[in-house]
């Protein structure tokens, strides 16, 4: 292992010169292919983090996509329904192990942002993995090994330049970290703060009944927080991130932000979506686009308008109106939120009961918290407060 890599540059061409080093020993890691970046590394160090911390946690392998140092999506290993197959873009008979339906699940939970992720596994990439991983298009991966067969694979894309990093999964970080801004340096204990059933048995409404799929879903949700720039709000359902508010000033922007992405993962799935004719020769990356347009009040003449739907059909499709989406999503339930901070007002509540929401963790504090649970009280919700608060940044 080396003691110092060189970078092209830093978050910017300008930024120059940059590397990542260790100031004792080794890097606990190693490039096996391609040159990654200082994002590249931000990416893939906050992203293994993370699901590290799934597998600890659930047992599972787990996957995450991250995008600017925050997850688009993150997931464990639970078999794919045949819609979550369609709307993900994975053949119905592609066999998949645990990890790579992580992965599937992980890109899946928000396609548009995950377009260009930098990909982390828990587990030794496989070769199943490795062909989800080569139709996508993606800058790199991370994982504390490879089959053989997965890095031939991995080391062909991007005309052999795609990046691949292995890292010793021993490797313990020390207690404190530092960063600099504006020439000075901060330093703090590293927040090694355990994830855990634990952290779930405060739940402070009426409704007290959080079967096991919940508290899964919770910690998911607590867990990429973890990881995600702050402020944050993420919601979890079925073994995976569905929605991701991140970095927002507002806690109701980020919780409006990540519901409005639970709601469209939903509705990629509306057996209408799934039923698009698109043409033969339009890529994934246009197809994503398209069903982002498509579901859209605003933008969806973009793609259904007279003079452009040949651009991406056969034929031209019937609108899905407000209507049937509404109708469609008042049937989702068993959604799980968590908060990296305190709710302010009972108006985030509110918004992600619109969501489906039926669980809730976050910290608990606010002045207006007797608000909160009473708002939860009001949907029929169960809320957990963790008193943990999240922050990353």
């Amino acid at each position: 292992m080396p003691q110092e890599i060189q970078l092209k540059y830093g978050c910017n061409p300008n930024q120059k010169p940059a590397r990542i080093f260790m100031e004792q020993g080794e890097l606990p890691l190693k490039v096996l292919n391609g040159r990654p970046g200082y994002i590249n590394f931000l990416d893939a160090l906050n992203g293994y983090q993370l699901v590290k911390e799934l597998k600890e946690a659930t047992g599972l392998p787990a996957a995450a996509s991250f995008k600017h140092v925050s997850p688009a999506g993150a997931a464990v290993g639970l078999p794919l329904s045949d819609a979550l197959r369609r709307a993900c873009f994975v053949p119905l008979d592609q066999e998949l192990t645990p990890l790579a339906c992580a992965y599937a699940r992980a890109r899946g939970a928000d396609r548009m942002s995950s377009f260009g992720d930098f990909i982390s596994l828990s587990d030794p990439c496989d070769q199943s993995t490795a062909r989800l991983i080569a139709r996508e298009v993606s800058d790199g991966i991370i994982a504390p090994g490879y089959s053989p067969e997965a890095l031939e694979i991995l080391s062909k894309k991007r005309k052999g330049g795609y990046t691949v990093i292995e890292i010793d999964p021993a490797y313990q970080p020390a207690p404190l970290e530092r960063k600099m801004c504006y020439g000075i340096t901060f330093e703090q204990g590293r927040n090694d703060a355990v994830i855990g059933p634990q952290m779930l048995a405060n739940i402070v409404t009426q409704n007290k009944d959080l079967p096991q799929s919940g508290v899964r879903d919770l910690l998911i949700a607590l867990i990429a927080l973890k990881y995600t720039q702050s402020n944050s709000v993420c919601y979890a359902q079925d073994g995976q991130v569905i929605g991701v508010g991140a970095g927002q000033q507002s806690r109701i922007h980020c919780t409006r932000l990540a519901g409005n992405k639970a709601d469209l993962w939903h509705l990629r799935q509306h057996p209408q979506v799934l039923a698009l004719p698109f043409r033969e020769d339009l890529g994934r990356p246009d197809r994503d686009n398209a069903i982002d347009l498509y579901l859209s009040d605003q933008e969806s003449q973009d793609v259904l308008g007279e003079d452009v739907w040949q651009n991406f059909f056969t034929q031209r499709p019937q609108p899905l109106s407000r209507e049937e989406k509404d109708r469609y999503l008042a049937g989702i339930t068993g959604v799980a939120l968590g908060s990296d901070a305190f709710f302010p007002f009972g108006d985030n509540i509110q918004r992600a009961h619109r969501s489906g929401v039926s669980y809730i963790a976050q910290p608990g504090g606010s002045i207006r918290d007797d608000n909160v649970i009473a708002t939860c009280d009001q949907y029929g919700m169960v809320m957990a407060f963790t008193g943990l608060r999240l922050f990353h940044h």
